[in-house]
């Protein structure tokens, strides 16, 4: 077969599927997903701005994406090609980095995954890849910074596991020109079964991989322009699922023979399905689906935490999220972010939360909240310990008053922020071993409203 198509695509989530049975004729010219936010990409591996400080990875860029038909042992070269249309030379310097296997294109740009394979260095060779150099016979080796090597290791797949390239231009980074290369898969796999090595019938979905952005991110364009059916179309027909629960929502979107794309826009998340009509009948129809999923910005449950704690610095706290659909990580205090939402060591009184979603799709703002500890039980006897019971925290809160019962519903005592708390007895008198009620009515700002509340436990008191 020759050589396929150049296409272009600039952005992981519209990634080209490509196969090994040919070369595939490429041109890169753009962008890339999230542009590769630098206060992210910095930590991933050799994509901090490659060996020279002056690199920029996100100009002329194009993306492609593979499924492994076999296990097996895969590499690829990247060949630099003229200038279209110019002298014979070439201007281009191609780099590339692999992500895999089955990441999400979402978790790339934000920075959480870091490429497999990754080469930024500098060239001496029109090639550049994975496994050996076939211009002179240099063997890929691991990546080690200004090493000159423009070769990486073999990938070693499993029959299923899709990967992703980002093919780079740097040499022209800056004169907004497009440039060409040349990509063709390499390995023992390929070399076996070039048919088979790398799963074709990813091309016959044109629609693309499922696809996970953030709610408020830019529209996202579906295209059945690259369907099996090529010309041969009497008609187009796009519907939905929003439930992705085997409903079809909407079964008529768009339709008509040059409905060749739908828009998605956030958060209008679901499957989408595209049937095209055949003139021919060849076959009767093509069909294709897209999962799309919108990750909505951080959101929460809880406005203050009661404990039950014997110790006041030694509270649990769980944050509870109220769209836990995303992937958070959380930070109390100042302190380290963890995937972990429960605390243990959480002291009573006003704690503050930061939660972040690790995709990029926002990170709330210092949000505080109580923590209103109590003894479970207290021992009056004179000794200097545990002989006051009081709620712990008590004085962060607005105009508190706690009220002390028996068990009958007699009040006994009442506390506020300036008690240093009850001592047990009643009229002078001490109070028997036994549970004891209390409810503690304060007042919360809620969003600038004046809001009451009220809490009603039980605690033992020991002799």
């Amino acid at each position: 077969m020759g050589s396929l198509y150049a296409q272009n695509s600039p952005d992981c989530r519209t990634a080209i599927p490509v196969c090994a049975d040919a070369p595939i004729a490429g041109v890169a010219d753009g962008g890339g997903i999230d542009d590769f936010d630098p206060d992210f990409v910095r930590y991933s591996g050799c994509l901090e701005k490659g060996s020279n400080t002056s690199e920029n990875i996100e100009n002329n860029t194009s993306w492609y994406v593979f499924r492994a038909g076999k296990d097996g042992q895969i590499g690829f070269n990247i060949k630099a090609l003229p200038v279209t249309g110019g002298p014979n030379i070439v201007t281009a310097e191609w780099d590339f980095a692999v992500y895999g296997p089955d990441v999400d294109c979402l978790a790339i740009g934000a920075g959480i995954i870091d490429p497999i394979r990754c080469n930024f260095e500098t060239n001496d060779t029109p090639y550049t890849g994975i496994g050996i150099n076939p211009e002179n016979g240099e063997v890929g080796a691991p990546f080690v910074k200004q090493s000159r090597n423009t070769y990486d290791e073999w990938l070693e797949v499993q029959e299923g596991e899709i990967y992703y390239i980002l093919i780079n231009n740097w040499n022209t980074n800056f004169d907004d020109e497009a440039e060409s290369f040349e990509l063709t898969f390499t390995g023992s796999s390929v070399d076996a079964d070039q048919n088979n090595a790398l799963d074709c019938t990813l091309r016959d979905e044109f629609l693309g991989l499922d696809i996970t952005v953030c709610e408020g991110d830019p529209p996202i364009v579906l295209s059945a322009r690259n369907s099996p059916a090529g010309t041969d179309i009497a008609n187009i027909t796009w519907s939905v699922d929003y439930e992705d629960d085997g409903i079809i929502d909407n079964p008529n979107l768009a339709s008509g023979p040059t409905e060749f794309e739908y828009t998605v826009t956030s958060p209008n998340a679901g499957r989408y399905f595209v049937e095209i009509t055949t003139v021919s009948g060849t076959p009767p129809t093509v069909e294709d689906d897209i999962l799309i999923t919108f990750f909505k910005n951080p959101r929460w449950y809880f406005q203050e935490v009661i404990s039950r704690d014997d110790l006041s610095d030694n509270n649990i706290v769980e944050i509870v999220m109220a769209n836990p659909d995303g992937d958070y990580e959380f930070a109390i205090n100042g302190g380290e972010f963890q995937d972990d939402p429960i605390f243990a060591n959480v002291a009573p009184g006003e704690n503050t939360v930061i939660i972040n979603d690790k995709y990029g799709c926002g990170t709330t703002e210092s949000i505080p909240f109580l923590v209103v500890g109590y003894p479970k039980f207290f021992t009056p006897n004179g000794d200097g310990i545990h002989d006051h019971w009081n709620v712990l925290g008590i004085s962060t809160l607005i105009n508190p008053v706690v009220s002390i019962f028996d068990r009958y519903g007699k009040l006994l005592k009442q506390l506020d922020e300036t008690s240093i708390g009850w001592d047990g007895t009643f009229n002078g008198k001490p109070m028997p071993s036994s549970d004891y009620w209390f409810r503690m009515d304060y007042f919360k700002d809620a969003s600038g409203i004046i809001v009451a509340r009220s809490v009603r436990t039980h605690f033992t008191l020991k002799r």
